[in-house]
């Protein structure tokens, strides 16, 4: 069974350009509203979507206290994007997606893989 899910971000400037910038997403009618807790091995880790339903976004958590270095790879083979080793990524995906690689530098627990 599957949920309808909204992503909505702010981005809110102070300073000399002062501003508030409202980003939105389509809605989702087939999110899957999965939200998984995942370990991390060294190297190259496949994670694979939901079947379910179909996700249109993936937000990636580290854990608060993590150190290593995690990137988001196509494929394992992909150079890939360094992620931020705690602050939350948000990526759109294409219906296409069914698998993504993690790699980490080391062993990462509990990072948190909301699908919507």
């Amino acid at each position: 069974m599957s949920s309808i899910s909204n992503w909505t971000a702010t981005l809110t400037t102070i300073g000399d350009d002062p501003s508030v910038k409202p980003f939105n997403a389509a809605t989702n009618v087939n999110s899957p509203a999965t939200d998984q807790f995942v370990n991390l091995a060294m190297g190259a880790n496949t994670i694979t979507a939901p079947v379910a339903a179909a996700p249109t976004r993936l937000t990636i958590q580290p854990p608060s206290g993590n150190t290593q270095l995690i990137t988001l790879k196509g494929v394992a083979g992909d150079t890939g994007v360094p992620i931020h080793k705690t602050d939350p990524t948000s990526v759109a995906l294409d219906s296409s997606v069914t698998t993504l690689v993690l790699n980490a530098a080391a062993i990462v627990n509990g990072v948190r893989l909301i699908w919507s």
